[in-house]
This record gives C-alpha cells, sequence and structure tokens, in this order.
C-alpha cells in the first residue's frame, strides 16, 4: 500500500510540474510555482467551489452527451447526473482527488441508503462512517484509493478518520478557511454571525459592521498580498498575478469584493458555499441548501447512474489527446486555464477541437474578469467556437460561490 501511494504522489507532483512550473527554479516566481506545487499534492478540496447549478444551465445536458470534466472534490460530476447524461470522464491531475471521486463513487453504489450516504459525504462528522468505510467499502475499493484513504496524511490517523471529524475541515481549502476563522477571532468577531441572519438585508449589516472591517484590517491585508496565503484556495502564482489585476486597489480591493458577494450576493438559506466558507458544515436544517448529489430526491437518480462516471488521473490535454475524434459534447475546464502558458492552452483547444462533437459546449471560469482566450489561442481553433458575452455575464453573476472573476461558454459552431 505504501508503494501505491507513492506512486500516487509521483504521478500527482509530476503532472503538476508539467502544469504550473513555467519559471526558472531559483527565480523567485519559480520559487513560488514549486512551493504551490508541494502545496496541491495533496487534497486540495473536500467541496468543489464552482455553482453546478450555473454549469448546468450553461451546458444544457442531454441524454446522449458525452462529458470529461475536472474532477477536483466529485460535488459537480455527480450532481451532473441529475441531468442524465450518458458518460462523464472525471480528470484531475491530483491523486488525492481521484481517490475521493472514486471513494464518493464506491460509497453511492454500496452504503445501504440515503441516510448513510448523507452521514459520510454531507454531515461527514461521524466516527460510523469510519466503521461504514471499513465494513463496506474498503474491500470494494481498487488497491490504490485504498491505499491513499488507510494511509497517513498530516497526524497519525488514517485519512478516512476525515469522515469522523468533519471532513470539510481538512485539505487545502478546510484548513485555509479554518485559518480563517482563526484570524477573524483574534479580531473579536464571529464569521458564524452571518448564518444567522434572516434576509439579505440582514446579511449586509453583518457583513458592514463585522466582516469588513476585519478584511480592511492593515495585517490582513497584507497577508492578502503574499502570494503563498491564497495557495489554500488553490491559487498558483500566475492566477494571482490576473487575479491583483482586477482592482486598481490590488489584490486585498478584489478579495474583499469576492466576500462581500458571497456574504451578501445570495440569500444565506439558498447558499451551501456561504455555509461552507462561514459555518465550515452544510446547513443543518430539513430544507438546507445542499449541492444537488447531496440532496434527497436526487439520490435514487445519482446512484442509479454512477456507474456512467469514469474517474481518470492525469492531464486533460492528455487525456483529450487519446480520446476519438468526435467523440465529446461537454466539457468542464473548472479554471485550470489560468495556470496555462499560450502553449499549453493551444495545446489543450487544439484538442478540444479535434474531439468536440458538432454543437459541443466548453465552459470555465477566471479568477480575474477577462476572456483569457483571445490573442493567446490561435484564431483558426478559437474562431470554431460562438461566444456570447451577454450571456456569460448573466451566468457568473448566478454563480453562488461568488470567487470568481468571469464565466466563459463556448459553443462549437457547425463545421459545414
Amino acid at each position: 500500500m505504501a508503494n501505491s501511494t507513492r506512486v500516487i504522489r509521483r504521478a500527482t507532483n509530476e503532472g503538476l510540474s508539467a502544469a504550473v512550473h513555467q519559471n526558472k527554479a531559483l527565480s523567485k516566481t519559480g520559487v513560488l510555482e514549486r512551493l504551490f506545487t508541494f502545496a496541491f499534492q495533496h487534497l486540495v478540496y473536500p467541496q468543489i467551489w464552482e455553482d453546478p447549478l450555473v454549469d448546468m444551465e450553461a451546458l444544457r445536458i442531454r441524454s446522449d452527451d458525452r462529458m470529461v470534466a475536472i474532477a477536483s472534490g466529485g460535488c459537480n460530476v455527480l450532481s451532473y447526473l441529475t441531468a442524465d447524461p450518458a458518460r462523464i470522464t472525471a480528470v484531475d491531475l491530483n491523486g488525492a482527488h481521484i481517490a475521493l471521486n472514486r471513494l464518493k463513487l464506491c460509497a453511492l453504489k454500496n452504503l445501504p441508503d440515503y441516510e448513510a450516504f448523507f452521514s459520510f459525504f454531507g454531515r461527514a462528522n461521524n466516527p460510523a462512517n469510519v466503521s461504514a468505510y471499513q465494513t463496506q467499502l474498503r474491500a470494494l475499493l481498487d488497491p490504490d484509493t485504498r491505499a491513499y484513504w488507510d494511509g497517513r496524511g498530516i497526524g497519525v490517523r488514517r485519512r478516512i478518520h476525515g469522515f469522523a471529524d468533519n471532513f470539510y475541515r481538512h485539505g487545502l481549502l478546510g484548513r485555509f478557511i479554518g485559518a480563517g476563522h482563526w484570524l477573524a477571532r483574534l479580531y473579536g468577531v464571529d464569521l458564524g454571525a452571518i448564518l444567522k441572519a434572516r434576509t439579505i438585508e440582514e446579511q449586509r449589516a453583518v457583513f458592514d459592521k463585522q466582516l469588513a472591517p476585519v478584511v480592511d484590517k492593515r495585517f490582513v491585508r497584507w497577508l492578502a498580498r503574499q502570494p503563498a496565503t491564497l495557495y489554500g484556495l488553490g491559487i498558483p502564482p500566475s492566477q494571482y498575478r490576473a487575479l491583483s489585476g482586477d482592482s486598481p486597489d490590488g489584490i486585498a480591493a478584489v478579495l474583499k469584493q469576492r466576500v462581500e458577494r458571497l456574504a451578501c450576493g445570495f440569500p444565506i438559506g439558498d447558499n451551501y458555499f456561504a455555509w461552507q466558507a462561514f459555518g465550515r458544515r452544510y446547513a443543518p436544517d430539513a430544507n438546507a441548501s445542499l449541492p444537488p448529489y447531496l440532496q434527497r430526491d436526487n439520490f435514487d437518480a445519482v446512484r442509479a447512474r454512477a456507474d456512467r462516471v469514469r474517474p481518470h488521473h492525469g492531464s486533460m490535454t492528455t487525456f483529450l489527446a487519446e480520446s476519438p475524434a468526435e467523440s465529446l459534447d461537454c466539457y468542464v475546464l473548472l479554471d485550470a486555464q489560468d495556470w496555462m502558458s499560450d502553449a499549453d492552452l493551444t495545446a489543450l483547444w487544439t484538442q478540444i477541437l479535434r474531439t468536440a462533437r458538432p454543437g459541443a459546449r466548453v465552459i470555465f471560469r477566471t479568477a480575474a474578469d477577462e476572456r483569457l482566450l483571445p490573442g493567446r489561442v490561435p484564431q483558426d481553433i478559437l474562431g470554431a467556437f460562438v461566444y456570447d458575452a451577454d450571456l456569460c455575464r448573466t451566468l457568473g453573476r448566478k454563480d453562488r460561490s461568488s470567487i470568481y472573476g468571469g464565466f466563459h461558454l463556448y459553443t462549437l459552431a457547425d463545421r459545414h
């Protein structure tokens, strides 16, 4: 098992290095890139931070669609199953994310009912989850995934024990959010206070009185100017530079705008992203906002379609290069292109164009409010796709995660 874990980690490191390292190792930016790669080798996202409802509205998923998506924490990949696609390949450079996706799929198929599944991945804080893993899931996992969850990360306990003490507090993102709560408490502020608001107006009042002053503190603004601080959000140096340019007042102003939108842009009761950020959990009431795959009404359909998801450890470009021509309908790239050089973007979109079926849709997000691709991907490739800027802005405004500057949808035009 130890050998399996080392193989996963080596493959993850090699893939991330190819994706992130754009500068010499001993340069300032090169050092930051390698620090990011080190941090990103382990679990980053216990929950994905892109709104699946916006994704599904943009993609207009049909029953014969073949999809490929960057896996991340698996929440959105499984949520897409509610739209009944024919197949989804979940691709990720990070072996820990692939292990999480495979665990979720195994649990969907083999835990006895919705209550057991929700206890595991909704509440994610019950020692009974570890017992369920041991007796109902462990023997059914492939060796690499079993080795990952049996292995030890930070500390002495097996990784699977994260589901006994709130899995959403784990991973790079979980620890980043926890550090934010700790920092707020130093200034006498409880970030969870906003979860008690009953209206948007009350949310605004809490933000203005309690949250905004913390974000404006000199030390917090200084922290925001350190690129390594945002590694916990999965933001590499190249993406940090783009994000910094989104406001004339710099990165601290951008982050304040994003926190404000998360806190005040949507009703708290309808926004599970806000609950994760400010409460580090999902809301406890029966009508709580949840990712679609965790909603009771969707459980039977998601479970019946679980075999349609195929996790794949590797890069998106390599996966597409190995796929047949005109074989895919939907592409979900998250924010990965923010990391890429012009050459990497061109290689990716060359394969997207080759593998796309007529009418194929490609969605992605950018940290900054920018188009990203024009001028960087050759026009003879990008010109094959239709881009509706107004529609993209409308969709972006609906994204409850609130952390991105832009949402983008490209649709393959008629080839004839």
